[in-house]
């Protein structure tokens, strides 16, 4: 029985595609679901321990922008740790330390945390630092002395007085260098008041800030005049006039203030963040907040998937309950689908109607059997009785008349335990060399007499070389029985014919008669055990009804076909194909 559903509709399809579906919902979840909170708490973590080291890097740049030594590094150390609740360690460039806000000694990762140079500042962490990378604290030989501090804080007083009076307000603060800056203004207002309120006064440099110009302007030109450029100035915004090409004047200038800046800045130092203790910092762990967002989102998704499951097995196994339940009443299934399932619901209906069918023929043959045990039984009973009444003399009649019907019990007797051996597969063969021509002439010649006696010609017709392995005894029981057959339902004046024939692989028994013939509708039946054509199912034609169903099995056990071909009043032809060579079971 070949498939009769797409494939599409497949069971194994469905059940595979609704586990990948669940399975990949489930996944592509807690994968979001993990991610989004694996990144949300390394954030966090990162943003905290970003937090705590840029602290420390900017307490530690600005510390060696004032100072031009470590010396007394050691305090501040200890307020940073105190503030972040890390261990900081400072050390030199080859990791002597010259600094350390914990007690004792402590390995040092491989990695520093960062290096502390003024002026060479990390943009990220201090962004103030701009694109020369040097600490604006870092201001050297611009720091004012207190008296010029002192001018430049009066004459900015008053400037943001003037300004105020004029509705423009103002603010005063302190540059790292000292000098005081007015914020707070817009650019135009400025330029338009800068007279009237003194702020050309105030952007005049003070001997201090002079010579340190000076000094930088020089180191710049000399550069330049290294690399073929023009004489520039600098001006008290660290910015160079009356330039052509930027870009060897800015670094010219960036490596000037390095040059110029450096006597006055803490040498360059690493920077070791540790845990309390001096462990190494922590990796992060979930908070609980994440923990249970986590664990509501993946019960979310568990309860998900089972209720898919659980829906789908429930429709899944519908059908499969229906058809427990049809089997349990024995009764037909009802087929609602087109797939493995409706396909097994569809066998189990030809199954029962199969077994329905074999079990109205065993009550058929079991009845059949007792009938045909019961005639001969009731004959001899009879006759029996007769004779013990007086009613028959114990005669030589009386002995044949019981002999026969004893024959007819052993006949019927002998054809039961042959089809017994062939349903258990017990069915013995012995399979030798033979002719099948010289083997229809040996059942003619035995029939013979019975053809003569009732009126009807028997012959044999052979074509072509007809020699096969086959059971010779089995064999000659076959077309015994067909030939018995042919007698038995040709009249008087007909002819029952043996044709041997051959092809390559095969050899063809046909046993054709010119009786009465099989109706159409009877001939599916004519194989079947204890038919007979005539429904009364009179003995006056003789046999057990259990020889042609006898000659199918022999056949089938010999791994040939046996068919039969019947017109009423015109004859009957029933056909054997044997393999040439023995390919039927073993014996």
């Amino acid at each position: 029985m070949t498939r009769s559903f797409p494939r599409r509709r497949s069971l194994v399809v469905r059940l595979t595609a609704v586990s990948l579906l669940i399975a990949l919902a489930s996944i592509a979840a807690t994968a979001w679901l993990a991610v989004q909170t694996t990144t949300r708490a390394i954030q966090q973590e990162q943003g905290q321990a970003l937090s705590g080291d840029a602290t420390i890097y900017t307490e530690l740049l600005g510390f060696a922008a004032a100072n031009h030594t470590w010396d007394q590094v050691g305090p501040r150390l200890r307020a940073l740790s105190e503030q972040t609740g890390r261990r900081v360690v400072l050390t030199t460039l080859d990791r002597r330390v010259l600094g350390d806000s914990g007690g004792a000694p402590v390995t040092l990762p491989v990695k520093a945390t960062a290096s502390v140079d003024p002026l060479h500042v990390d943009p990220v962490l201090l962004p103030e630092a701009g694109t020369s990378g040097i600490d604006p604290r870092a201001t050297g030989p611009f720091k004012l002395p207190p008296p010029e501090r002192e001018e430049l804080t009066a004459l900015a007083g008053k400037a943001a007085a003037c300004l105020a009076s004029l509705g423009l307000p103002s603010q005063v603060r302190d540059s790292p260098s000292g000098r005081p800056l007015l914020t707070g203004l817009e650019p135009l207002s400025a330029r338009y008041y800068a007279s009237k309120c003194g702020l050309f006064e105030l952007a005049i440099p003070t001997p201090t800030e002079q010579a340190a110009l000076t000094g930088l302007t020089e180191a710049v030109n000399r550069c330049l005049q290294s690399q073929g450029g023009e004489q520039v100035k600098v001006n008290l915004d660290l910015q160079v006039l009356d330039v052509g090409d930027q870009r060897p004047t800015q670094g010219c200038l960036d490596a000037a203030r390095r040059e110029q800046l450096t006597p006055y800045v803490a040498p360059p130092a690493l920077l070791f963040t540790l845990g309390p203790g001096g462990s190494p910092l922590p990796t992060f762990t979930l908070s609980q907040e994440n923990l249970t967002r986590i664990l509501a989102v993946t019960g979310g998704v568990l309860v998900l998937a089972v209720t898919l499951t659980a829906l789908v097995a429930r429709r899944l196994s519908r059908p499969l309950r229906a058809l427990t339940e049809a089997a349990q009443q024995d009764r037909p299934a009802p087929v609602k689908s087109r797939d493995e399932v409706g396909y097994l619901a569809t066998a189990f209906n030809d199954l029962t109607a199969r077994r329905e069918r074999i079990e109205e023929q065993r009550k058929a043959m079991v009845s059949d059997i007792a009938h045909e045990l019961r005639n001969p039984l009731n004959v001899i009973r009879g006759r029996l009785e007769a004779a013990e009444d007086g009613h028959l003399p114990f005669d030589r009649a009386l002995s044949a008349s019981l002999l026969e019907e004893t024959a007819l019990l052993q006949h019927i007797v002998d054809d039961l335990q042959d089809l017994a051996a062939a349903d258990a597969g017990q069915l013995r063969l012995h399979p030798e060399p033979l002719d099948a021509a010289e083997l229809a002439g040996h059942v003619a010649a035995a029939q013979a007499d019975r053809a003569a006696a009732a009126g009807v010609t028997l012959a044999v017709e052979t074509t072509g070389d007809c020699a096969l392995a086959a059971d010779p005894v089995r064999l000659r029981q076959v077309v015994g029985n067909l030939v018995t057959n042919a007698i038995r339902h040709t009249p008087p004046g007909g002819r029952v014919t043996i044709h041997v024939s051959s092809t390559v692989d095969a050899v063809t028994l046909a046993v054709a008669d010119t009786g009465t013939g099989i109706a159409a509708e009877d001939l599916p039946h004519v194989f079947d055990r204890f038919w007979r054509a005539e429904k009364s199912r009179s003995r006056q034609t003789g046999g057990s009804g259990l020889g042609l169903a006898i000659v199918r099995h022999l056949v089938q056990a010999h791994g040939g076909t046996v068919a039969a071909e019947s017109e009423v009043d015109i004859g009957s032809t029933f056909t054997v194909r044997l393999p040439v060579h023995y390919n039927g079971k073993p014996a």
